[in-house]
Order: C-alpha cells, then structure tokens, then sequence
C-alpha cells in the first residue's frame, strides 16, 4: 500500500514555528537564503520579534508575503529530512502554496527556484486585495452551490472536504452567500485578498509570465495538482496546471479521493499543524495520518 505526502497552506503558520526545524541541516542556511532574497529577516518574523515598521517592511508572519515563503522554507526542510532518512511518497499533493512545495519535492526545480516562485507568488497575491475569504462548514451542498451561482463575485475557492469549503470573492457577495445559506458555522479569514478567485486575474497573468522562463522537469514522484488532481509527472503539464491555480478552486476534496482510489493507506502531513490530517480523517476510511512537524518527529534530538 502506498504513501502520500501532503504539504499544508496558508493557515498552518504559528509563531515559533521555525523552531522545530532549526536542528536540521542546512536550516540556518535556508532561512538566510531567504532572509536575502526577501530583505528581511525571516527567522524573526517566524519568531514574532521581527520589528519592520522602521523600512516599512512587512513583519508579521500572518502577512501574505511572509507566510508563504516561511512554510516554503519550513516544509522543505521536513521533506529533506525525510529523503535524507531515505524514504519517499508514491504520490505528494499540496494545498494552494503547498503545491509549490510538493512540486519541489518532485524534483520538477530546486529549492532556490522555488522560493523566488514563491516570494513572486506571494507579493502578487498580497497586492491583489480588496477581495474576502469565509470558511463554511456543515451545509447542504446543493444549497451551496444553488447560492454561489446566483450571486455575482464568489466563488468556492477551496473545496476541502464534503462538509467544509471556503468561498472567495468581493466582502459583500461573500457575506451575502454566507449569511443566507444554512450551515453549522461561517468563519471569516484573515487573509488579504479573494485568493483562488477570479480577483486574482491579474495577479495569476504576472505570475504565468514569470512561469514561462522558468524550466519544469518531469517529476519523480506522481504530483496531484490544485487544479486537477489527477497523478502528473510531465514537467510541462505540471506547469500548465500552476498557471490556473491562482484563479480556480483548490480541489482538496477531489485529492482525498484520489488517494483512495491509488491505494494509499498513509497519508503524511509535512509542515506545522495537522489541518490536512484532520480532512484526511473525516473523509478518508482506511487511511492513517501523521504528521511531520519538526526535527524531534524525523527522530533526530535537539543539537543532533
């Protein structure tokens, strides 16, 4: 039976959460790296000490521009721990920024290609705001959909399980959707734009552009992407698919079923928190989970 790794998204950050990972190789190297190419000091923002009102830099790791090189850099590192261990995924899939790590992991580019992917990705999205996110659970799916295609700018951006979605778009059609439908709980996000919406046009187009000069090999392990989780290696085909993500729904809901239908019996949560786990379980019979969150998870101890 098979292994998945899966790669969280923006919502798992926490502050302190670099510390899990400093004890592994090349972390202080990665977070400088990172520090570098952002122009702030990245380990402090994860720390929460970080103090950026003096250059007008972003400090606060809940920031779109720093949340998601942070967990870039931090699940990165967890997934070489793991390949280090020599061990390895039949199939990986990531949710929204994770699919950026999960590609990494493939093999399709390496780690600094990534991060500039991601430090591009997040400073886009980040400048595409005006927009709103709300996270709905226990509804009647026809209900749902019936009001998203009545009402103009939302749209379900994460299809996350058969019991929780979130819906994406302009503040007002969100809070209209959202306070007629009839569910157990409407949880506004904090995030700064309708990511994974058609808000994020512009932004996506910026992105597809730098896309294009960057080179994607084919992967080594099978990737499910956001936009169509069905198993890819093809490096251009993987591509392809990243373009869409920015403006369509992540199809978490979808990924869960493939692996069922792989026969995958684990699944490994790889970053901080256990947010994919949790859907894993409510929707996946047959499947364990665990989770990956630091170094003392790879079985290596502090200063080791």
């Amino acid at each position: 039976m098979g292994i998945a790794w899966v790669f969280p998204g923006q919502g798992s950050q926490k502050i302190g959460m670099a510390e899990a990972v400093l004890e592994l190789p090349g972390a202080q190297q990665r977070f400088e790296q990172a520090s570098a190419l952002l122009g702030r000091d990245l380990l402090a923002i994860c720390a929460g000490t970080a103090d950026g009102s003096s250059e007008g830099e972003p400090s606060d790791l809940n920031d779109t521009r720093n949340t998601q090189p942070a967990l870039f850099v931090i699940e990165s590192l967890l997934a070489d721990g793991l390949k280090a261990q020599v061990r390895t995924a039949q199939v990986v899939a990531g949710h929204s920024l994770g699919e950026l790590v999960a590609l990494h992991v493939a093999g399709v580019f390496d780690f600094a290609t990534g991060l500039a992917l991601m430090k591009t990705r997040s400073t886009l999205m980040a400048a595409a705001g005006g927009g709103a996110m709300t996270a709905v659970m226990g509804f009647d799916r026809g209900e749902l959909e019936a009001l998203v295609a009545a009402t103009d700018g939302v749209v379900i951006a994460n299809d996350n399980s058969s019991a929780q979605v979130v819906l994406s778009g302009s503040p007002e059609a969100v809070a209209a959707v959202s306070g007629q439908l009839q569910c157990k709980r409407a949880i506004p996000l904090a995030v700064n734009g309708a990511f994974h919406s058609p808000f994020m046009a512009d932004a996506a187009a910026a992105f597809a552009a730098e896309l294009e000069a960057v080179p994607f090999a084919d992967a080594a392990i099978p990737v499910l992407s956001n936009t169509d989780p069905t198993p890819e290696t093809s490096g251009p085909a993987l591509k392809a698919r990243l373009i869409h993500q920015m403006t369509t729904g992540v199809r978490w809901r979808e990924t869960m079923e493939q692996f069922s239908a792989l026969g995958i019996s684990t699944a490994v949560e790889i970053g901080p928190g256990a947010v994919l786990s949790g859907l894993i379980k409510r929707s996946c019979d047959g499947i364990t989970t665990a989770q990956i969150g630091g170094g003392a998870d790879l079985g290596l101890g502090i200063g080791l």
